[in-house]
């Protein structure tokens, strides 16, 4: 579904299922997945790279150089940049940096993300908050600049104790270098969670 209003550049992929809204605008070379959701007024950049079951709320800039893997929530008016010390009278197109946005990843409204950064699987950006470092696998971030206050839940729940697991979901979690990653966890139809594809990594190259 594409609104009449969005300007689609010939030479722009998009994946079946995927919803394009109001006066968003895709560049030639962009590369969406499937059933992604698009708000109004973004705009996505010539080599920028979103995975499949993406949702980008109004008003967000993906520009050249941001990759967004697989299940990535970014809220609206929030804020990407692909240089690090622009200058109005400088053309720096050579020196843009890339920036990562793992799988299952959530960006909150008005969060900004400074160039070059990544954020690990299942992490959790703030509202208002201003990233400037890589963020750990599943860890929730906040503030200006950032800081990390605690772990999230790749059910989307705040843990007091992340080696305990989840106490909604039931998932748990083991230390994996600075973040957290997954243990054993199954559903209640016997399955693994990604046992479907669902969440895993979309092997997208760097633009």
């Amino acid at each position: 579904m594409i609104d009449p209003t969005a300007v689609i550049d010939a030479g722009a992929q998009i994946g079946e299922g995927t919803k394009i809204w109001h006066f968003t605008h895709v560049c030639a070379g962009a590369r969406i997945g499937a059933a992604c959701s698009l708000g109004q007024n973004v705009y996505v950049a010539p080599t920028a790279v979103i995975g499949d079951r993406v949702k980008i709320q109004n008003n967000v800039s993906i520009y050249d150089g941001v990759i967004l893997e697989d299940d990535v929530f970014v809220g609206p008016s929030a804020v990407f940049t692909n240089v690090a010390n622009p200058r109005a009278e400088v053309s720096r197109k050579d020196a843009y940096q890339r920036t990562l946005i793992s799988a299952g990843a959530t960006i909150g409204a008005n969060a900004t993300i400074l160039c070059g950064r990544t954020l690990g699987r299942y992490a959790f950006v703030a509202a208002g908050a201003v990233v400037t470092y890589d963020v750990a696998p599943f860890a929730l971030v906040a503030g200006v600049p950032a800081q990390p206050i605690g772990w999230m839940c790749r059910c989307g729940e705040r843990m007091q104790d992340p080696l305990g697991g989840c106490t909604v979901c039931k998932r748990t979690y083991r230390r994996d270098g600075e973040g957290l990653a997954e243990a054993t966890f199954e559903t209640e139809d016997g399955t693994e969670p990604g046992a479907d594809g669902e969440g895993t990594d979309p092997g997208v190259e760097t633009p």
